[in-house]
């Protein structure tokens, strides 16, 4: 018989909370279980640094919590305004940056364009609850890596980060498969590739940095490796993106990797 609760106990959590994803902490724990390779980038001893930005304190505090459970990744900083997100692009060191698109004072996408200008190798992340497909379209095109939205389950905030850091793309699933429906309603009017010529091929030098790209090392641990300035490292990654017509490091590694010039 079960014993009658009583009228002092705690409230049970408000039904937003329940109703997010039960497997969530569930989640959090098996991420710590799996076995992971020592040679992927995120490791315990140099975790990927992300920076997080949102509006929504609730929504803020179950991801940093998620991604804090994770010994592979660090959470660097957080804001909850297009203004402290600016402030974080200049002041912080970052491997990842996940944002929302909708800011109570701006606009997302504004973070991601002024985030590739000034770090031009990090991968960026959506997280928001929009769902429109021009939107998605248009965050891929200023060089998001992955979007993921807020009320979707079968996903994982820190799967995504380690998605991205090792040349994938995290894109929630049921946004993946209204994108590949659409992709087929639009065969014929969907670009070809564009294959950058073959004598755009990479020097030596760049090859050796974007080697290094490829194990996970920053910009700063790049350059002393290859005993080069820090401004020449990230000269020789923007001049990789033209190359290649790419828009991140785990772009130009994997299409680097793909075409035989890493």
């Amino acid at each position: 018989m079960s014993t009658p609760q009583s009228p002092f106990a705690d409230p049970p959590p408000p039904s937003h909370a329940l109703s997010w994803r039960p497997d969530h902490f569930a989640g959090m724990r098996a991420s710590a279980a799996l076995p992971w390779p020592h040679f992927l980038t995120g490791q315990e001893h140099a975790p990927v640094r992300v920076v997080l930005v949102d509006d929504d304190e609730f929504m803020r505090h179950v991801i940093a919590q998620e991604l804090l459970a994770d010994v592979r990744i660090q959470l660097q900083a957080q804001a909850g305004s297009v203004r402290d997100g600016r402030r974080l692009l200049t002041s912080q060191e970052f491997d990842v940056l996940m944002l929302d698109l909708n800011l109570s004072d701006g606009n997302g996408f504004d973070l991601i364009r002024e985030a590739r200008e000034r770090h031009s190798y990090c991968e960026i992340i959506v997280v928001t609850s929009t769902e429109d497909e021009a939107r998605v379209l248009h965050a891929f095109r200023l060089g998001a890596t992955g979007y993921l939205l807020k009320n979707a389950w079968l996903q994982s905030f820190s799967h995504a980060v380690l998605q991205v850091v090792n040349g994938g793309a995290a894109i929630t699933p049921r946004l993946s498969r209204r994108l590949l429906a659409r992709m087929n309603l639009d065969t014929d009017t969907v670009p070809q590739l564009e294959v950058p010529p073959y004598e755009a091929t990479l020097t030596t030098r760049e090859r050796e940095v974007l080697r290094c790209v490829s194990k996970g090392y920053a910009s700063r641990e790049i350059s002393e490796r290859l005993g080069i300035s820090g401004q020449t490292v990230n000269s020789h990654i923007k001049n990789i993106y033209k190359k290649l017509h790419v828009r991140s490091r785990a772009q130009a590694v994997s299409f680097a990797t793909q075409t035989g010039q890493l």
